[in-house]
């Protein structure tokens, strides 16, 4: 009896010391966050380092990834170097003409802005210009000539493929994503170290983006002429009674 009587105690003060334990253990544990932050995305990143020049900054790049991947709004910080030795930061704000995208398409849009941008003689745009490479603009240069950018995401927010978009520029997409950079510069229309006084965004300035070509409808047929009517056979003229026999 004793012998039992000990056993059951022991078993409710190791059961009572575990629910003493319990509430710190709680305490002490660590929650684990189940969460993943985009800007430590791969994918995102490697696009963040790839276009950081065109960009201007690390924080730009990872902005432009970012906005056109989500489809939201971006804000581009520039930073003016002013003769005094101070520096001045200014920022760009706009949002993609286009909706969310993938990564693939995100590399496609930002590879085809800097070839239009190089392709113009700007190998180092400000926030404005690339704002005018993507959603479309016109860049005012110095001499007072203008070049019109239609902006890749107008166009393909129009219902363009993008081959159809490198094509319009006179680029193959495939030499695009090997070197766009490359490519704008090489092409015909190419001019050397433009300097642009100002530019005015689509959006800003009611400049109608490229709109997805309307349906040209199916030309009728011309009406198939009737046929003339049949003339009408003439008649066989009524055979004359046979004449009797004489005599008869």
């Amino acid at each position: 009896m004793k012998s039992r009587h000990l056993k059951s105690t022991l078993l409710c003060a190791a059961v009572l010391g575990a629910l003493s334990l319990a509430p710190a253990m709680a305490q002490t544990a660590t929650p684990t966050d189940t969460s993943v932050s985009t800007s430590t995305n791969p994918e995102s990143t490697r696009l963040s380092t790839e276009f950081t020049g065109i960009a201007g900054s690390d924080t730009n790049a990872q902005a432009l990834v970012s906005g056109l991947r989500d489809g939201t709004e971006i804000t581009l910080d520039e930073v003016t170097q002013n003769a005094d030795g101070t520096t001045t930061t200014s920022s760009t704000t706009f949002t993609p003409a286009t909706g969310k995208m993938g990564y693939g398409n995100v590399k496609i849009a930002l590879s085809l802005a800097e070839a239009s941008l190089a392709q113009a003689g700007i190998t180092d745009p400000t926030a404005t210009e690339l704002e005018a490479a993507l959603n479309g603009g016109t860049l005012v240069l110095a001499d007072g000539t203008s070049i019109d950018l239609n902006g890749v995401l107008a166009e393909r927010a129009a219902g363009q493929g993008w081959g159809q978009i490198a094509n319009s520029m006179g680029f193959k997409l495939g030499d695009v994503m090997r070197s766009p950079k490359a490519v704008g510069s090489a092409s015909a229309n190419a001019h050397a170290h433009v300097r642009v006084e100002k530019v005015e965004l689509a959006k800003a300035h009611g400049i109608d983006r490229p709109s997805k070509p309307e349906h040209v409808a199916k030309v009728d047929r011309p009406d198939r002429p009737s046929r003339p009517d049949r003339p009408q056979r003439p008649e066989r003229p009524d055979r004359p009674d046979h004449a009797g026999r004489p005599g008869g």
